[in-house]
């Protein structure tokens, strides 16, 4: 699955790009060392922002000032951070029930950005924060940088991130009062909160469970009794109660669940979905368990099972050209992916990823495509540093140097290797004629003089 995890690199971390797919890349524990692993979904992005696109009309948020990233983490957890960050542990996820108990969660989430209590945490807890998601957030747009997609993009990040998770924990009266701003949200949506109540019953076992054994949602967002009945005395009021969610997002929701289960927990597959299951979300991750286990053939098989029922799902046709690609066959993989770039133009991981393709296959003359390709992708998400390599390969294999520097100049900047990026910048500052990318260039040949200057201070 292609296509289908900001940029700023804290100095004292240390990164490694993981295995594409996210099966190979374990999932972060709780102890100091440990990495972290962040997610680059398509599908999964889009399931989240139309659960989130609504709460936050709602709540009267600009959806644009929001992101949300996804941690590769089978424990059950969402949580906001500082600069109005928004992270979802895939375990949310593949533990939920429904999008209902999905939408709940996210809803609450969305009252603590909406009532501003990050900003109340005192100035050096939040400091403190701030430098932990600095080191966590290494490559957050870069996920392509293991040039995969799907839900697979991967990037390790250094285990002093994870002493976030201690700094989330929220008072009494904020979590009051971001139940009721979810409440007031889901029901300004015709959502009902049900969803959330019944999830916080099924958590709320855990409070005899020791501290490491519990969930990280548990001890960083207290289930009182006081919350629980508050939120069923609410809906015994409310008109939305017993509302259904959407079917085509309870669908999404669905396969969205199936995938990452098949990529990220496949020793579950066969428990959640026995043979017998013959559902789409069954088959979908029977699929990529198969691919996961190497058996692309029978992967492929049943992707095009799937696809014939499912013409129009991009990503069906994604996951069927990243199979095919990394079997090691890119010109099997194009039309899959040309395929999903059709179906879904303004995704820009399923565009890095065509244009990615079209390079691997070495024609010369498929180059200017994919440099159209990838100035799409970037146009869309300017963050992804794998892409920003691309279009610099591609450049280069055409032997145009300038315009090739400044895209690894781009990539460097996202990166924070501040000396690549200066001498990438300079080397095409010399190439370039004048215009918009040589003023590029100087931008970041400045840029990375003064964050150098700034990290000697």
């Amino acid at each position: 699955m292609r296509g289908p995890l900001c940029r700023r690199f804290w100095r004292r971390c240390a990164a490694g790009l993981l295995a594409a797919a996210i099966a190979l890349a374990p999932p972060p524990a709780a102890a100091q060392g440990r990495a972290i692993t962040l997610i680059r979904d398509a599908e999964t992005e889009t399931l989240l922002r139309a659960i989130n696109g609504p709460l936050f009309a709602a709540a009267g948020l600009d959806r644009g000032l929001v992101r949300t990233i996804i941690i590769a983490d089978r424990s059950i957890n969402a949580f906001v951070t500082t600069g109005n960050r928004l992270f979802v542990h895939s375990g949310l996820i593949t533990t939920a029930d429904s999008v209902g108990e999905l939408a709940g969660v996210l809803a609450h989430e969305t009252g603590h950005i909406s009532g501003g209590h990050l900003a109340r945490l005192p100035e050096e807890m939040r400091n403190a924060l701030i430098r932990a998601i600095a080191a966590m957030l290494l490559g957050v747009g870069a996920a392509v940088a293991t040039g995969q997609g799907g839900a697979a993009g991967a990037i390790g990040a250094g285990g002093q991130a994870l002493a976030m998770r201690e700094l989330f924990a929220f008072t009494r009266t904020q979590e009051n009062a971001a139940d009721q701003a979810a409440v007031t949200y889901l029901g300004r949506v015709g959502w009902s909160a049900s969803g959330l109540l019944r999830l916080m019953e099924r958590l709320s076992a855990q409070d005899l469970l020791l501290t490491e054994s519990q969930d990280p949602y548990v001890r960083t967002h207290p289930l009182t009794r006081d919350r629980m009945q508050f939120l069923a005395d609410q809906l015994a009021r409310s008109p939305h109660a017993d509302a259904p969610m959407p079917e085509a997002l309870e669908e999404a929701f669905r396969m969205v669940r199936a995938k990452l289960i098949g990529f990220l927990e496949g020793g579950l597959v066969a428990r959640s979905y026995p043979a017998s299951d013959q559902s789409a979300p069954a088959r979908y991750a029977r699929a990529i368990l198969a691919f996961r286990q190497g058996r692309s053939l029978e992967a492929v098989e049943a992707l095009d099972r799937l696809i014939a029922e499912r013409p129009g799902s991009p990503w069906l046709h994604e996951l069927k050209g990243q199979v095919l690609h990394e079997s090691g066959r890119p010109r099997d993989a194009l039309e899959p992916y040309r395929a999903a770039a059709r179906l879904a133009p303004h995704q820009p991981l399923i565009r890095a990823n065509l244009g990615r393709v079209m390079v691997d296959i070495g024609d010369p003359a498929m180059l200017r495509a994919a440099i159209a390709e990838l100035d799409a992708s970037v146009r869309l998400d300017p963050n992804a540093p794998f892409t920003w390599r691309t279009l610099g390969i591609a450049h280069g294999r055409l032997g145009d140097m300038g315009r090739s520097a400044l895209a690894l100049a781009e990539e460097a900047a996202l990166r924070g290797d501040l000396r690549t990026q200066r001498e990438m910048a300079a080397r095409a500052e010399r190439l370039l004629a004048g215009g918009p990318a040589k003023l590029r260039a100087q931008d970041l040949t400045r840029a990375a003089e003064i964050a150098r200057e700034e990290r000697r201070r």
